[in-house]
Formats: C-alpha cells, sequence, structure tokens
C-alpha cells in the first residue's frame, strides 16, 4: 500500500526523524492558511499524489509571498500530472503539502529495501540525490553504497556512520545523518514497509539533516497489525478494479491488453501473462485467486475482469493442488451465466478434481473452449480474441 508524502513525514515524525513543518490543504483557502501558520518568508506547494516526478511535471512550486501560495494552489489543485511512474493518462491532484522552505546546501539519496537474494533489509545511501536512483545506478554505480543489516541485530549505529562518510555528508553532520538513518530503519521495520525511499535527504545552512521527501510503501499482509497505517489509504489513488478486487482477497492488477486473466498462483499467473504475449497477445490483467477460492469469489473475479471495457477474451488457467478444479469450473459457470459473458472464454484446468471440473464445463452448455494446456490455451484464446 502506498501513502502520501505527508503522511509517510507524519510517521518519520514519531520516530525522530527530522522534516520539514508543514501542513496539508485539499482547497486554496486551506492552502493559504497553512503558509500562515507556518510564518516562513518562503514556502513549498507540493502535490500529492502516489508518484514521483511531481516536480518536472510542475506539481511542485516555490511561493516567496501568500499571493503566489494562492497562485500555485489554484494551479495545481484539479490539474492532471503526467509523470514517468503514473502513466499517459496521469492523475488528478486533490491535496497538497504546504511546507516551509529551507536553506539547502547538498541533495543525498537515502533508502530501505528489502534484498530477496540474502533475505536482509539493505540501507542504500548515495551523494546523488534528488534524481532518479535508477539513473545514478546506470550511469555512476560507484556512486551507490550499501549497508546489508542483520535482522537479530538491527541497523548498527557503525554502519549508519560508515554510510554517511562514505556518501560525504560534512563531518560536522554526520551524528545528526547517523541518528536520522537509525529513526529511518525503526520506522521501517516497526510499520513493516516494503520501501522506505528519502530522495532527496537534505543538509541545510542552519545545520539541519531533512528527510525533503518521503516515499514509504507497506507491505499489505501485515496491515492487520497497523490500523494507523491503513486509515491512510487514499482511494482516489487506486484503480477502481483493483479496489474491488481487494474486498475479496484477490490480488488483481489492471494492465493495457485485452485478455482477462484467472488464475491460481502468483507464479503462474505471471507465465501465463508471458505466454499470452509470446502467442501475440496482450493480457488485459494479473489475477491471483489464491489456493483457497471459492465459488463466490471466483464468480466476483470474473465481474472484475469483465468490468474492464477493453477485455476482449478470458483465459482460466488453473492448476489444482490446494485449489479444487470442480470449485473453479462452477465458479467460472455461475459467473458466466450471471453476467451473461458474450466474449470468447477458454479454461485450463489441471490438477484436483480435473475431470470432475471438466464435466461441469462441459456439461454446462455454455460456449466454453477447453484447452489441454497453458500453451494450447493461450494460442486459443489470442486465435479467438484476433
Amino acid at each position: 500500500m502506498n501513502i502520501h508524502e505527508y503522511q509517510g513525514k507524519a510517521i518519520l515524525r514519531s520516530y525522530g526523524v527530522a522534516v520539514p513543518n508543514g501542513h496539508v490543504a485539499f482547497t486554496v483557502e486551506e492552502a493559504v492558511e497553512a503558509a500562515k501558520k507556518l510564518g516562513t518568508e518562503v514556502c513549498v506547494v507540493k502535490a500529492q499524489i502516489h508518484a514521483g516526478g511531481r516536480g518536472k511535471a510542475g506539481g511542485v512550486k516555490v511561493a516567496k509571498n501568500l499571493d503566489e501560495v494562492r497562485t500555485y494552489a489554484d494551479e495545481i489543485l484539479g490539474k492532471v500530472l503526467v509523470t514517468a511512474q503514473n502513466g499517459p493518462d496521469g492523475t488528478e491532484v486533490k491535496r497538497l503539502l504546504v511546507e516551509e522552505g529551507c536553506d539547502i546546501q547538498k541533495e543525498y539519496y537515502i533508502g530501505l529495501v528489502l534484498d530477496r537474494s540474502t533475505s536482509r533489509v539493505v540501507m542504500m545511501g548515495s551523494e546523488e540525490g534528488g534524481t532518479e536512483i535508477e539513473e545514478v545506478a546506470a550511469e555512476t554505480p560507484e556512486k551507490i553504497f550499501k549497508e546489508v543489516i542483520d535482522p537479530v541485530v538491527g541497523l548498527a549505529p557503525y554502519q549508519a556512520r560508515r554510510l554517511a562518510f562514505n556518501i560525504n555528508i560534512p563531518k560536522e553532520l554526520v551524528n545528526k545523518a547517523v541518528k536520522f538513518m537509525m529513526g529511518l530503519y525503526q520506522a521501517f521495520v516497526e510499520k513493516d514497509c516494503s520501501i522506505a525511499e528519502i530522495n532527496p535527504l537534505v543538509t541545510t545552512g542552519d545545520g539541519e539533516v531533512l528527510a525533503l521527501d518521503a516515499k514509504l510503501n507497506f507491505d499489505d499482509n501485515a496491515l492487520y497489525r497497523h490500523a494507523d497505517i491503513a486509515d491512510f489509504r487514499d482511494l482516489d489513488e487506486e484503480d477502481e478494479k483493483e479496489i474491488e478486487a481487494s474486498k475479496h482477497d484477490l490480488s488483481y492488477i489492471s494492465l493495457d491488453g485485452n485478455i482477462g486473466c484467472m488464475v491460481n498462483g502468483a507464479g503462474l499467473a505471471m507465465a501465463t501473462m508471458d505466454i499470452i504475449k509470446h502467442y501475440g497477445g496482450d493480457p488485459a490483467n494479473f489475477l491471483d485467486v489464491g489456493g483457497g477460492a471459492t465459488a463466490e469469489k471466483v464468480t466476483e473475479a470474473f465481474k472484475i475482469i469483465l468490468s474492464d471495457s477493453n477485455v476482449k477474451g478470458i483465459f482460466v488457467n488453473i492448476f489444482g493442488g490446494i485449489m479444487r478444479c470442480d470449485v473453479i469450473a462452477e465458479g467460472v459457470v455461475e459467473a458466466t451465466k450471471q453476467v451473461g459473458l458474450e466474449i470468447p472464454l477458454v479454461v485450463r484446468l489441471e490438477g484436483t478434481n480435473v475431470e470432475l471440473g471438466k464435466k461441469i464445463l462441459d456439461e454446462s452448455g455454455l460456449n466454453i473452449t477447453s484447452a489441454s494446456s497453458m500453451a494450447d490455451g493461450a494460442e486459443k484464446i489470442v486465435a479467438l480474441v484476433k
């Protein structure tokens, strides 16, 4: 789950991580009032959307007086920001962060992520802050430094200090940088983050080390432990179909293709999308119904797939281990009847109760094309859609 910058900064502040003072605003008048509360000569008006690159898209403005705050707030609120991270359709700005300006001396990058190759959290740092870390990795990888963190010990102060020296934090600010990193790591672990990215981390003219931006993502599976984090969810930033899927415990992600996919298991779902592409088709979604799906759950999955007007055909690819093929078949038949399916449907079943599942489909009287293998199913649905 993603949250907004101002929400992330509120979390970091509670862990002793230094961030600029700021207030959220949903209207132009609220933005002006926020600037008055700050009482600083310079304010920054920042669009709040779940995407990076806001500055390049015109979503971050520096205001030197209240009139400029009003002008920029009016300009940004309601604007559709198109960045490198949110696709060509962009995202409408519905809230702002009005923040105090600061005397930036130097920008850095600090990030925390789980390294799956070592099964450990890694803290990364670079003195090339303010730019995409992917660009730094591609152009100057020697400027990215990493500290692999022992899960038992946690981030050790000497590791934070070494990272601060490696990215050339001024010597007189190293202790503040270490405190910053220790607090960031604590927040990452205790709040079950999947990513914590500070870009940029800045040093200021008055000797502070601040998170000028903050991107925190969270493990959806751990949200039951964090009601406060779950409350930060902004449904305006999410696809309606993905919201509906989450209500039924379905893993769904919208894509740009025209072949709807319903699969059990994330790995099989990825392989299914790959083989559809191999035969010249384009998947319209990633959809994992999980290992314990009921007929009702399968029906809801069908409805979600069909709510996408771009879908011109559906490929159901189920390997029944925990999931029984007859349950899937019942769900497919029920869903087809409920929604009045008029587009091609190809079903490949294998595993537990597969013969019973195929019998249910064959005796349904519905226009369902059976497939003997994943490749056979992908080839058939691509041909039918074309």
